[in-house]
């Protein structure tokens, strides 16, 4: 059986809402399955591999993919994507034959509390909170040297620590994050960091020596020039959850996450 986009709709469609599970039919190849749901949602993370979990398995999170199976499991991926969880693989039914799986659960990210006056907030520590990030850094050990080098300058840690814990992908499916930032625009003192698919570019004013004191200047599709005191992840955090911020996200999504294009290194 060759699947399409349109079949793995379907059979989402009759999954969702909630937590709910399929035993597919044999000719369904979990390979074709498992890479159009790729192409939908990035790299899946392999939750278990020939029967083994992964033992970082959160409880609490994507695990909620194998308790239909009761560790019947043979292989599974996973993938977080607003408020579900969505996995495939293989897993035996009850009469032990290996078949084709897919498994839909509930995902809940707890929002971050409110900011009280003064205090002293890590903003990647909020936003790793808010998307319910629960893999490895992706990217632990990128050499910042010559990028800063070939910008002429250093460059924030909350972004450097923003590439190295995600890697290359998208907040929501929406908001990429740049590897490493660019600019066709050092005339106005500005460095790309992000971009939407609005065709919006989420830049820093280059202001002082002082790359953690950056302000955030967003350029428009249309040109418009819109600052914001603060830092690149305290601006990420607050489009993902205020529903009144001019660039909001919050919108479109209850539930946050970030989609990975590519493998860790």
């Amino acid at each position: 059986m060759e699947l399409t986009q349109a079949d793995v709709s379907d059979l989402l469609a009759q999954l969702c809402p909630g937590d709910s599970y399929t035993y597919l039919p044999g000719d369904v190849d979990p390979q074709d399955l498992t890479d159009l749901l790729s192409s939908r949602y990035g790299v899946p993370r392999t939750l278990v591999l020939d029967g083994f979990t992964d033992p970082t398995v959160d409880v609490s999170g994507s695990a909620a993919l194998l308790l239909p199976f009761g560790g019947r499991a043979v292989k599974m991926r996973a993938w977080a994507y607003g408020d579900q969880w969505v996995g495939t693989g293989t897993a035996r039914d009850a009469e032990g034959a290996e078949r084709p799986v897919l498994v839909v659960a509930r995902r809940g990210v707890p929002e971050p509390l409110a900011v009280a006056p003064g205090e002293d907030v890590d903003w990647m520590e909020r936003l790793i909170r808010i998307t319910g990030w629960t893999q490895p850094a992706q990217r632990p050990d990128v050499d910042w040297a010559p990028v800063e080098s070939r910008l002429g300058t250093a460059l924030p840690s909350d972004y450097k620590r923003m590439v190295e814990t995600f890697g290359e992908g998208a907040f929501d499916a929406w908001l990429d994050l740049n590897q490493e930032p660019w600019t066709n625009l050092r005339e106005d003192g500005l460095l790309i960091w992000a971009g939407t698919e609005d065709e919006d570019l989420y830049c820093w004013r280059v202001d002082g020596d002082d790359p953690d004191r950056w302000p955030v200047a967003v350029q428009t599709f249309d040109g418009e020039d819109v600052p914001f005191d603060c830092s690149a992840a305290e601006f990420v955090c607050r489009i993902l959850i205020d529903p009144h911020h001019r660039f909001t996200m919050a919108r479109h999504f209850d539930t946050h996450s970030f989609m990975n294009y590519q493998e860790s290194d």
